[in-house]
């Protein structure tokens, strides 16, 4: 007798899980930076546009289709077409090479949590060098955060083909991170129904906690009136109105709204799918796409006022820390009196100092920095360095700093984890559907196989070039395969398995008659925008040339951009087509095992 399927023990553990899965890091590290490129919050015009004709219809889709197969991504394609086996297969593949890379961020998480507990905070000074006659080369070259963050943490090779060797404590916090994941996940919906209570809440309570602390901070002002306010307001006389229309004509902002939509969701992974198929059949599955794509977008915009408030911060703190340099400087090269130069009537002292004594003047102005909030609040930075250099930049120069770095860490792993649960249920729920294996081997050892596995290849991200390994993945793994998974899914649904079809479906289960905004969404306007994201990419990297990576140089304490080397250019490759070839691998194979089948078949007397 077959086993029952497993069920959520309530629908709001499903939203729980959907929304654990789909905020995650993305929205604390990458939207505020899209908010910072694209006029600020202007760019929150064409957000909302692509949320409705793209985040919504296609969750709402991949949620009816998990729900109404009750399987996982392969079984459920199986089931719409035989061809279109490898439309769950991809998703599996890109799940894996996402859990695989993923997973780091949480170990390098763990990292600066155990390190948050000493005080002072290891980032917040330099290191003597080893003669202890002054600060390390490369910290004062850099910055306290930078070289903790390149030296101490990655101890970063200069290059991608410098390999150098596993470094144990990463590989480490590595191990304990798959640890975690694997016993969040021991027993499917049972043990990770639990879970997600603490992966979803837990992060808005210290998003909360940061905000009321990020709004109290001296210049958290500046950085959101930098968030809000359009690019180039501040130093253009053109209207406000004109610099958002110029942002909203501006073709790359609509594309990185509908990108960043498309990923935070996490469509096309196979999770959304595989959690709905846990889901009662009468399951209202279109309330549930509303909530959770809201929630996602919502958070969003929450998570960017904190990390402006923050932002605004560090930068007036800099801003301020340089005009206190040269106001020293020039006191002391000038003999001026102890407390006559201010930042009020700095550049008026200066012009009266440089045209009384030029030549005096011309031997300081070397030293003098170029002091500037604007220049300060302008440094776009998002994914890794955002969390872990410019965030820990802010945290060292906080009061009690030791407890908002403990509060900041525990957050993102609570964001990572909440992501692993779904990238690992992608992968885990095609397995365990698998009657071949699920017959011989138990769903804890299922589990424990592939995080194992994930584990050991993710060994290669603890090495001293993996961090540049762990951006080619971040970089390519997923973009172009998602689109065309997700395409697919639409185009299945609506024209091979049939819209009306699945239109009936849906009342029979739920009770619904499909609105005709979802039915055009699906079968019109979602594909196409789908289809100018593919184009958009595909031509970006075709005329983009040879692809290049940002790579640490400890002489000069900067980054500088170098080529990638054939080998990595041949993975690249290998990440793309390994997942977009098994929609037509498999489609192909398909048909030739049919075709020999019907050949086998014996007349019919």
């Amino acid at each position: 007798m077959e086993k029952a399927r497993p069920l959520w023990a309530n629908p709001l553990q499903f939203v729980f899980a959907c929304i654990s899965y789909a905020v995650g890091l993305g929205n604390v590290w990458r939207f505020p930076y899209l908010c910072q490129m694209y006029g600020g919050g202007s760019f929150l015009v064409p957000y909302v546009m692509m949320l409705m004709v793209e985040g919504m219809p296609l969750l709402y889709l991949e949620l009816a289709v998990g729900q109404r197969m009750r399987q996982g991504s392969i079984g459920a394609w199986r089931t719409i077409s035989p061809y279109l086996g490898g439309v769950g297969l991809a998703s599996v593949v890109v799940s894996f090479f996402l859990s695989t890379y993923y997973n780091i961020i949480n170990a390098w998480a763990f990292w600066y949590l155990f390190h948050s507990f000493q005080d002072p905070l290891p980032w917040s000074v330099c290191p003597l060098n080893d003669n202890h006659t002054g600060y390390d080369e490369e910290c004062e070259k850099a910055s306290s955060t930078q070289y903790f963050w390149y030296r101490k943490t990655l101890n970063i090779s200069p290059s991608i083909q410098d390999s150098g060797h596993v470094q144990w404590e990463p590989a480490l916090c590595l191990i304990l991170a798959w640890l975690v994941v694997y016993l969040c996940i021991l027993r499917g919906t049972e043990s990770t129904g639990k879970v997600v209570y603490f992966t979803a809440l837990l992060p808005y309570c210290v998003l909360l906690i940061y905000l009321v602390r990020g709004l109290t901070l001296h210049g958290a002002t500046n950085g959101l009136a930098y968030m809000f306010t359009p690019k180039g307001w501040f130093s253009s006389p053109v209207p406000c109105l004109a610099l958002q229309l110029e942002q909203l004509a501006n073709p790359k902002a609509w594309i990185n709204a509908a990108t960043q939509i498309f990923f935070s969701l996490g469509l096309g992974f196979g999770s959304l799918i595989a959690f709905a198929s846990y889901n009662e059949p009468s399951n209202d599955c279109q309330k549930h796409a509303i909530i959770v794509s809201l929630i996602n977008s919502s958070t969003s915009v929450f998570a960017s006022i904190v990390t402006f408030s923050i932002y605004g911060f560090k930068a007036t703190f800099n801003y301020e820390s340089c005009l206190n340099k040269v106001i020293l400087l020039l006191t002391n090269s000038f003999d001026l009196e102890d407390g006559f130069l201010t930042a009020s009537n700095l550049e008026q002292v200066k012009g009266y100092l440089e045209s009384t004594f030029p030549d005096k003047y011309s031997e300081v102005l070397p030293q003098m920095k170029n002091c500037s909030l604007q220049s300060e609040l302008a440094t776009a930075v998002q994914g890794t360095g955002l969390s872990f250099i410019v965030y820990t930049e802010a945290i060292k120069n906080m009061e009690v700093s030791q407890l908002w770095s403990v509060l900041y860490f525990f957050m993102l792993l609570m964001l990572g984890i909440g992501s692993m649960l779904g990238n690992t249920a992608a992968i885990l729920t095609p397995l365990t559907d698998n009657k071949v294996i699920s017959s011989h081997l138990p769903k804890e050892a299922i589990s424990g196989l592939v995080c194992l596995v994930n584990c050991v290849i993710g060994l290669v991200f603890t090495m001293e070039a993996g961090n540049y390994w762990f951006d080619i993945f971040n970089d390519y793994a997923a973009t172009l395969s998602l689109l065309l998974i997700v395409l697919v899914e639409t185009i299945a649904v609506c024209y091979v398995y049939g819209l009306r079809r699945f239109e009936g479906d849906l009342k029979a289960m739920t009770g619904r008659t499909l609105n005709w905004y979802w039915k055009a969404m699906w079968a019109g306007v979602s594909p196409l925008l789908i289809i100018s994201l593919f184009v958009f990419y595909l031509s970006d990297y075709i005329l983009t040339g040879t692809l290049q990576y940002q790579a640490w140089d400890a002489s000069q304490g900067q980054l500088v951009t170098k080529d990638y080397p054939p080998y990595a250019l041949a993975v690249i490759g290998l990440l793309v087509a390994s997942s977009i070839m098994c929609i037509p691998l498999v489609a192909l194979g398909t048909f030739i095992v049919r075709c020999l089948k019907r050949g086998d078949t014996p007349p019919v007397a």
